[in-house]
């Protein structure tokens, strides 16, 4: 029987790989669209000047790469500890849903402030769950 909190791990990194979907097909439409010159890649500046029409998916999927890694590392400890008990999966699936919702207004609305309270509630989520294990060992 597969353990329900790698349901959520499973579907974070479909989000990761749709994400990295999306710059691909972004990156690729843009250079078609504004072919690139030798002086759009002389440094990382010049590179960013040129893809900023369509740096979201960018900075999203770096941002994929972020706190999302202390996920990634505590559901194995999870299940390592047999602590990956309905209450975390339950957090798992909410922590996921809100990094969905983050990388659509990232990319989509880029509306900052909603995004800071989806990121900023994803990351309490995420904390919860940390502190959940650590009470759950200290007891």
């Amino acid at each position: 029987m597969t353990p329900a909190i790698l349901w959520p791990t499973i579907v974070l990194a479909a989000l990761i790989f749709t994400v990295w979907g999306t710059l691909v097909v972004q990156r690729y439409g843009h250079i078609t669209r504004n072919p690139p010159t030798a002086a759009d890649f002389d440094n990382r500046e010049a590179a960013l000047r040129y893809f900023r029409p369509v740096e979201m998916s960018g900075n999203n999927l770096a941002n994929l790469f972020e706190i999302p890694v202390l996920y990634f590392a505590l559901v194995p400890l999870l299940m390592l500890t047999n602590h990956a008990d309905g209450f975390q999966v339950v957090l798992a699936w909410l922590y996921v849903l809100l990094r969905g919702l983050h990388s659509l207004i990232h990319i989509g609305s880029r509306q900052v402030n909603p995004r800071f309270i989806v990121y900023l509630a994803s990351c309490v989520v995420l904390f919860a769950m940390w502190a959940g294990l650590a009470i759950q060992l200290a007891g």
